[in-house]
C-alpha cells in the first residue's frame, strides 16, 4: 500500500516550458544586478563561499557572477547555483513578474491525496527554497500546506540511488510503500534500486506499455 508520494517538479507537476523559458532566463537577466545588490549579504556570501568550493579556488564578485553565469549556460545542477536562483525568483514572484506553474491534474490529485491522508514529498534539483517559492505562489495560490517535506540536491543527485535511499529513511517507511513520479527515467531507475515504487509521466510523448516503469500521461491516470 501506498502511504507516501515523493514528485519530481520540471514535467511532471509543472511545464518544462515555465522553468526553461521564464524561470531560467528571468534568473540570468537579474544575477549580476542581485549579486552585486545583496553582495554583503548571508545568503550571497555563502553562496560566494560555496561556489569558491565547487570550483577550487577563491572567486571574488566578478567572478563568482562570471561562474554562476557559466554554469547557467550549461546547465550545470551546482547547489549554490541552485540557492542563488531562488533567491532571484523570489524577488520575481513577490514584484508578481510571474505565477508558478503547476499542471492542473497535479493540483487536483495532489489535493485529493492530501485528503486521502497520503504523506506527499517534492524532490527536485532546484532549492528547497525555489521549491517552496513556486508552490506559494500559483495560480490556485499557496499549496505549500499540501506537503510534508522537500529535498533537494543537499541530499543527494536526482540518478543516484543513494539519495533515494536517503529520503525513504528520513520518511520513515518502507520503501516499497513510497512512490516516486518523475518525467526521467534515469531518476525512476535509481528510485527503483532501493525499492521505490515508480511511475514516469510521459506528458509530451506515447504511453510504451513494455517500459519497465510504468507510464501516464497525466496524475489523472495514477491509481493509487
Amino acid at each position: 500500500m501506498i502511504k507516501a508520494i515523493i514528485t519530481d517538479i520540471e514535467g511532471t507537476t509543472s511545464s518544462l516550458s515555465f522553468v526553461k523559458d521564464v524561470l531560467f532566463p528571468y534568473a540570468r537577466t537579474h544575477l549580476a544586478d542581485y549579486v552585486h545588490a545583496h553582495a554583503q549579504d548571508e545568503a550571497i556570501l555563502t553562496v560566494q563561499a560555496d561556489s569558491s568550493k565547487e570550483v577550487g579556488k577563491a572567486l571574488d564578485i566578478e567572478q563568482l557572477i562570471d561562474q554562476l553565469i557559466q554554469w547557467i549556460d550549461e546547465d550545470k545542477k551546482v547547489t549554490p547555483l541552485k540557492s542563488l536562483q531562488g533567491l532571484i525568483w523570489e524577488a520575481g514572484y513577490l514584484k508578481g513578474d510571474f505565477k508558478g506553474h503547476l499542471y492542473q491534474d497535479a493540483i487536483d490529485n495532489l489535493q485529493l491525496w492530501h485528503t486521502h491522508g497520503l504523506s506527499l514529498y517534492i524532490y527536485s534539483s532546484g532549492s528547497v527554497y525555489a521549491q517552496k517559492l513556486l508552490f506559494g505562489h500559483t495560480e490556485c495560490g499557496n499549496l505549500n500546506s499540501l506537503f510534508s517535506g522537500y529535498f533537494d540536491t543537499n541530499i543527494g543527485g536526482k540518478r543516484e540511488s543513494t539519495s533515494y535511499a536517503k529520503i525513504v529513511e528520513q520518511i520513515g517507511l518502507p520503501a516499497e510503500q513510497c512512490l516516486f513520479l518523475s518525467d526521467i527515467k534515469e531518476e525512476l531507475d535509481a528510485a527503483k534500486i532501493v525499492g521505490m515504487q515508480t511511475i514516469w509521466l510521459t506528458r509530451e510523448g506515447v504511453i510504451d506499455a513494455n517500459s519497465e516503469h510504468l507510464q501516464v500521461l497525466s496524475f489523472d491516470s495514477i491509481k493509487i
